[in-house]
């Protein structure tokens, strides 16, 4: 494979629906790190609010790069992050915030633009206050993903010292969380215009578009959002974005994602961070499936969602 697929997948163990508990959540980590698969970014995704709990679960070998997802409360994630800075072992690897319920719109302001850009200034202080380096990136959240383009443009004035992207959510435990395609197809048409890079988060349980049969929630597969972005990238409009969003033949979308070379799999990488997945083993064994890294070596009658 060109690399399209390195380093893609965030651990989020400890998010639903997998829902693990710390210490579960740790040793998968841990397993993970000795095993080395390239498809993961061997990043850990840990709330703000159980930095406490996470770190009693270390022992003194570990090495682990933490991402922080910031909290309502400020002072909460300025010490979340202060305290992952100062213990020896684990690296500040970037901050993840919805900020836009932090900080209400100034008394003058004139649209909801403005208010987003207040509460993304209270996160970038944030950082800066509790010594984040310039290099740790913030991915900043809106309040739901139509939203995306009042947080984007809030991006490209803040004029941060620090690379900045946007964190756009895909789904969830409640059918509301889950967006239109049309409406996350515009979010990242105006990321990539805007060349702000996006991570994703929540739902992209498989690779491929699906219906989950337990709760009959429609998902997007990673597969999909990955190579939307790169249509975005590209310079394709909304319905073109959304009509990749809402594929669900496998074999279409693996031959798409195995026709990009390397050079432009760097490129939608640039505009593509990752995406955190609350399992480890799923997307790697998909794309395996699918043919787009390792050895194909489906189980025996395993089939991809459809």
């Amino acid at each position: 494979m060109t690399g399209l697929l390195d380093a893609l997948v965030d651990d989020a163990g400890l998010f639903p629906p997998t829902s693990l508990d710390m210490g579960s959540a740790v040793r998968r980590h841990r397993a993970d790190l000795a095993a080395g698969e390239p498809m993961l970014t061997h990043r850990f995704l840990c709330p703000a609010a159980r930095v406490d709990e996470f770190l009693a679960e270390l022992s003194p070998e570990d090495r682990v790069r933490v991402i922080l997802i910031g909290g309502a409360d400020p002072a909460e994630t300025r010490d979340a992050i202060r305290t992952v800075i100062g213990t020896p072992g684990l690296t500040l690897a970037g901050v993840e915030w919805a900020p836009a319920p932090l900080a209400p719109p100034p008394a003058d302001a004139s649209g909801p633009e403005e208010g987003v850009a207040a509460a993304l200034g209270v996160a970038l202080r944030t950082l800066a206050e509790a010594g984040a380096g310039p290099d740790v990136p913030l991915f900043a959240e809106p309040a739901g993903v139509a939203g995306a383009a009042a947080m984007t443009g809030a991006l490209i004035k803040s004029g941060a010292g620090r690379p900045l992207g946007l964190k756009l959510r895909c789904g969830g435990v409640r059918p509301d969380l889950f967006p239109p395609a049309a409406d996350l197809a515009a979010a990242l048409v105006a990321a990539a215009r805007a060349g702000i890079p996006v991570k994703a988060t929540a739902g992209l349980h498989h690779a491929v578009r699906h219906t989950d049969p337990a709760t009959g929630f429609t998902h997007f597969g990673f597969l999909n959002v990955l190579l939307a972005s790169a249509l975005a990238g590209r310079g394709a409009d909304v319905d073109e974005v959304a009509s990749v969003l809402l594929d669900t033949d496998a074999d279409r979308l693996a031959a798409l994602a195995g026709s990009l070379g390397p050079e432009e799999a760097r490129r939608v990488r640039a505009g593509f961070a990752s995406y955190g997945s609350c399992s480890t083993s799923v997307p790697v064994r998909e794309a395996a499936e699918l043919g787009l890294s390792g050895p194909a070596a489906p189980a025996a009658g395993s089939r991809l969602p459809r």
